[in-house]
């Protein structure tokens, strides 16, 4: 400890327990060597040990007693110890039950519990648990479990799973890390940070989550002065309620005498819960797609602009989006992606803007790299991740501290900024791309662009053999098959249009040529990439520059956004669809959605009419859709129309213009609500997913007797 704080004057008193005489009293050499009176060292069986037997009480009370039970202990009246550590410790109590135990009562009401110590553990033992914290390594396999288990046996030190398990049954989970220990053979071992199992920040345990319930649900949150039980069954019966998955989740613990899940005893609750053993969260593997995020935010704000009364529900993504709007003060984000390492991303983004000065949130965002990135994450970042946040980003440090690379050398989309890199060097021209990026002018990139890059890059070759196959398109660029098709269709009705032609130019490479000739060449002869386009210079330079970056970069919003509570009411991240969580929040609370081109996605009209009816069900009248496609008029707008939007195109990539910085997209769309959906019945559901696979030109009406 003395390593991190000045331990005489950090700490009023420090009790070492232990039940070794030969030990204590070497401990009390070093000490008394040491002059640190405040340390003092108990030789005691922990079970038996009682901080009001040593500790001064104010006004000469004494702390009573606890009794052990679920949510009903008696704390400590004054005083408890703040913090409590077993170094090395629960592995080598055998009556281990009754120490957990004596833990309540000896830690302050806000104080935590640290334990560190080695451990053998099955995925099997934790995979119905929600509250541990996080699975990152915590299995150990049949060999490692069986080795280690019998190599510690031998000094009598067990390391059977029932004694983490009782600490975490016994406690709520703050944060947790499983890893190894290779420099002894790869002992696993854990390290693990608890608080009481009700959280301090309440007096009851249903208030808390009452609170972060209501924030995700934008429903009305009755504090308990105004709150009764008559009140609740009047409510009860007016409505049913509209719950979140994190409040679900709560309730069964509470139920079932279990610690709440570890999302309720992070400092910030930003993150909702959420499941991570599911298939569709592990379906990511455990990576980003995005490490950036590919939306013109300067066109965002313009075409938005934000008040303070609104409340928007945005895709993740890489999190620049939503740090932009943040900046713009609305009065609610709800931040959803899937994918629960874009979160993670995001969660680091806002912890660093809590935890660090200006120049080390640009080494790590703005640059990509940060040799001392790891230290800073447990020193600093720590206390304001949520555990499996934490466990990401210990686990792949390595991603900011590499000599090569760096943040935006990463992602799935790194896989299209590889291949730029290849085909820049197979062509001879990647001093042409440095020069690029050098130019002083915007008629100088032209010609660099013209002359020697767009040669090599938009050549048919490319187009045919890499940027045209499905694989790539989806691994490097995040374009799926449904989204590729618009483009498709897009280039055969140009084609019509244009008259009889080669089969070649009709074919998809073609099509994907010319989509690549409509996105690249207007931003290279109207955007000066150097100067003003970060989202291309960071894919050809690896990283942004001080005077080329997004909006949240900027020193004054980092003195903006690392303000004590900045992102407190203002952040929710979820991990999950778009349709749960709207299904999840209070109707006309909305005032703005942004879907990015997740919409180009879909399959067919039934998915995407029930995703807008949703939309429309929780935006107010008068609320915003902002959407991008790959087509200039995608085929939903018309069932955005029949479910009571107006579209109305905002961007179109028209004449070699550009739609904005990163021109990715051929239109932007508002779809704005302008009437209300009748509650659906089973007939009128019936009658949607028959309307939506009329003919667009037909009516149909229905009769229900």
């Amino acid at each position: 400890m003395s390593q991190f704080v000045d331990v005489p004057k950090f700490f009023d008193s420090v009790y070492l327990v232990d039940f070794s005489p030969s030990l204590c009293e070497v401990a009390r050499k070093r000490f008394a060597r040491l002059g640190w009176e405040n340390v003092k060292v108990i030789c005691e069986d922990a079970r038996k040990f009682r901080l009001e037997d040593h500790e001064p009480v104010a006004s000469g009370r004494r702390a009573r007693s606890s009794s052990i039970g679920y949510f009903s202990q008696d704390r400590p009246k004054h005083g408890g110890a703040d913090l409590i550590t077993m170094s090395y410790s629960l592995s080598m109590i055998p009556d281990y039950y009754s120490v957990v135990d004596s833990l309540s009562s000896l830690l302050a009401p806000e104080g935590i519990v640290g334990v560190v110590d080695f451990y053998v553990q099955s995925r099997v033992d934790v995979s119905f648990r929600n509250y541990t914290g996080g699975f990152v390594d915590r299995h150990v396999n049949f060999f490692s479990r069986t080795f280690w288990r019998a190599w510690f046996d031998i000094d009598r030190v067990a390391l059977e799973p029932g004694r983490r398990d009782y600490l975490e049954y016994s406690f709520g989970t703050v944060l947790n890390v499983n890893t190894r220990n290779y420099v002894l053979g790869g002992i696993p071992y854990y390290i693990w940070l608890g608080s009481h199992k009700r959280p301090a920040s309440s007096n009851l345990p249903h208030e808390i989550v009452e609170k972060v319930d209501a924030l995700v649900t934008e429903s009305p949150y009755l504090y308990p002065a105004n709150h009764s039980e008559a009140l609740s069954r009047a409510v009860a019966r007016a409505a049913p309620e509209i719950r979140s998955k994190a409040f679900d989740a709560a309730i069964v613990n509470l139920s079932s005498n279990l610690p709440l899940p570890s999302f309720f005893y992070q400092n910030h609750h930003y993150r909702i819960y959420y499941d991570d053993q599911l298939k569709k969260h592990t379906q990511f593997n455990d990576e980003y797609i995005y490490a950036f995020t590919w939306e013109d935010t300067r066109v965002d704000e313009r075409i938005l602009k934000l008040k303070s009364d609104d409340v928007v529900l945005a895709i993740t993504s890489a999190g620049d989006n939503i740090l932009s709007y943040a900046l713009q003060k609305p009065a609610r984000i709800h931040a959803v992606d899937l994918n629960p390492a874009q979160n993670h991303l995001l969660e680091l983004k806002v912890a660093a803007y809590s935890s660090l000065p200006y120049e080390d949130f640009w080494k790590i965002f703005g640059e990509g790299k940060h040799p001392e990135f790891r230290s800073l994450l447990i020193s600093k970042m720590s206390p304001h991740l949520s555990s499996r946040a934490f466990q990401y980003w210990l686990s792949n440090h390595h991603i900011f501290t590499k000599s090569k690379g760096g943040l935006y050398d990463t992602g799935g989309s790194k896989h299209g900024i590889r291949i730029f890199r290849w085909i820049t060097r197979v062509f001879g021209c990647r001093s042409a791309v440095q020069d690029l990026l050098q130019a002083k002018t915007l008629n100088e990139q032209r010609e660099i662009w013209r002359s020697r890059i767009r040669p090599a890059l938009l050549s048919r070759l490319v187009s045919k053999f890499v940027v045209s196959q499905e694989a790539f398109l989806w691994t490097a660029l995040g374009v799926p098959k449904n989204q590729l098709s618009l483009i498709e269709q897009d280039h055969g009705a140009s084609a019509a249009v244009a008259g009889p032609a080669p089969t070649a130019r009709n074919s998809r490479s073609h099509a994907i040529w010319r989509y690549m000739v409509d996105t690249l060449d207007p931003v290279a002869e109207s955007s000066h990439i150097a100067a003003d386009n970060p989202y291309y210079r960071v894919c050809l330079a690896g990283s942004f520059a001080p005077a080329c970056h997004p909006e949240y970069l900027a020193r004054g919003a980092h003195a903006r956004l690392a303000r004590p509570g900045a992102f407190d009411d203002l952040l929710r991240i979820h991990t999950d669809e778009i349709e749960e969580v709207l299904a999840r929040i209070a109707p006309g609370t909305l005032t703005v959605a942004v879907v990015m081109d997740s919409m180009d996605w879909f399959g067919g009209r039934e998915a995407a009419a029930r995703q807008i009816a949703k939309l429309n069900r929780a935006l107010r009248m008068g609320g915003r859709v902002m959407l991008r496609s790959a087509g200039l008029r995608p085929w939903y707008l018309d069932v955005f129309e029949r479910y009571g939007f107006a579209p109305k195109c905002v961007g179109e990539r028209k004449g070699g213009a550009c739609i904005d910085r990163v021109n990715m997209y051929a239109s932007c769309w508002i779809c704005t609500k302008r009437e209300n959906l009748a509650p659906p019945t089973p007939e009128m559901e019936l009658f949607y997913l028959l309307d939506v696979n009329t003919s667009l030109s037909r009516r149909a009406t229905l009769k229900v007797s």
